[in-house]
């Protein structure tokens, strides 16, 4: 399947991500796969949101060099939202990168695109050893048509950083608590 929303704002980063251009876009890629698996009637609209929560979610990784990247993520997002006359989608998308991480379900504003990309996440993350009902054989194929490209040694390359930087907090950006509904932890 294509996503020519988020392959649009790929393009603008190809400089800035470099050499680690084709995996993150093929992580990018496969999320989106996985959250149209998980999700079978996603209208336009919603597979719009998601394309753009996908583009941004890990962007700054590369444009502000840091492993605590959700905020300034978002930020990236916010801009090209207000850039694009999308204000009116701009919170829900960014709960959606804000919490695609945390550990546990999701529950809260926007739960449903929410609770599908977090699983989508979790799915590529895992190498498809999670997979929350999608298929195997999907996983495989979504798998062999968009590989790896090295993102997961990015990831370890990005965390060895941060562990460098601060060792005491290694994964900042991973999230234990429902910033946006407290009562359901």
């Amino acid at each position: 399947m294509s996503y020519p929303v988020a392959d649009k704002i790929l393009s603008k980063y190809i400089n800035t991500i470099g050499e680690d251009f084709t995996g993150y876009r093929n992580h990018v890629m496969r999320m989106l796969n996985y959250c149209h698996y998980l999700h079978e009637n996603l209208d336009q609209a919603q597979s719009e949101k998601l394309q753009i929560a996908a583009a941004f979610h890990d962007i700054a990784l590369w444009t502000h060099k840091r492993v605590d990247y959700l905020v300034p993520s978002y930020n990236e997002c916010r801009a090209y939202l207000a850039s694009n006359d999308q204000e009116n989608i701009a919170d829900e998308v960014q709960i959606i990168i804000d919490m695609h991480h945390l550990i546990k379900t999701y529950h809260g504003p926007y739960e449903e695109l929410t609770e599908v990309f977090r699983k989508a996440d979790l799915v590529d993350f895992s190498g498809g050893l999670i997979k929350f009902g999608i298929a195997p054989s999907f996983i495989k194929t979504v798998k062999a048509a968009l590989p790896n490209a090295g993102f997961h040694k990015t990831l370890m390359r990005f965390t060895l950083i941060q562990l460098s930087r601060k060792p005491w907090d290694p994964l900042p950006m991973m999230r234990c608590k429902n910033l946006y509904n407290r009562s359901s932890n």
